[in-house]
């Protein structure tokens, strides 16, 4: 159990580590094809990514290129087309894979493109320039507020990975209850049939011997 327990508190901390700094990725798009990247998110977090075409390897051609935001269940959150440019924003409703999908959309293919994509989630996706400002706060007490949003995020991180041991942990029992119903149902077939077949051949063989 205290093992268990430092599993969660070590994941928890990690996934709030994760959620403090943005997550800047190059996606290098090939002329034909698509190039995907997932993220794990939970519930109720703010998610909020720029993505923009990088030019230096095309001076003389200005490519485009299209991209699809899905939901863990196929929703579509953001869809856009011939953007050399874009942003999407979005707070998670379910918990889940968020896949975000890019491939070039233009005449001018040419041999692919570099794309930046700086993908923000939580913490990270908050605007904290807006609150100093709004608030009148810097230095010292803006990092605390920084750190408050940080233990608020492990606390919620531990409650859903606690919620999600319980849900594993009951259909695990659920799981095993049922394999040991269907394992208990195959041995009394089993029985039945070998008394069936006994029977039929006792009276198989004593039919032989009237004979």
């Amino acid at each position: 159990m205290a093992a268990a327990a430092t599993s969660l508190v070590l994941a928890a901390l990690l996934a709030a580590m994760m959620m403090l700094g943005a997550e800047a990725v190059w996606l290098d798009l090939p002329p034909t094809g698509t190039k995907c990247v997932s993220e794990e998110i939970q519930p109720n977090v703010v998610v909020l990514a720029d993505y923009a075409i990088m030019y230096e390897s095309h001076p003389t051609s200005h490519p485009t290129v299209a991209v699809k935001v899905t939901s863990p269940y196929g929703n579509t959150i953001h869809n856009n087309e011939n953007a050399t440019t874009g942003q999407f924003a979005f707070t998670t409703t379910e918990a889940g894979n968020y896949l975000a999908c890019f491939w070039l959309d233009s005449v001018e293919k040419g041999a692919g493109v570099s794309l930046n994509l700086d993908w923000k989630i939580g913490i990270a996706a908050k605007d904290w320039d807006s609150v100093a400002k709004k608030e009148k706060i810097e230095g010292v007490e803006l990092e605390l507020r920084k750190l408050e949003a940080a233990v608020e995020s492990i606390h919620h991180n531990l409650l859903y990975l606690k919620a999600r041991e319980a849900e594993m942990r009951e259909v695990s029992e659920k799981t095993n209850s049922r394999v040991a119903w269907f394992s208990i149902l195959s041995l009394g077939v089993c029985v039945v049939v070998s008394v069936l077949q006994l029977w039929h051949l006792q009276g198989f063989f004593h039919k032989k011997k009237l004979i």
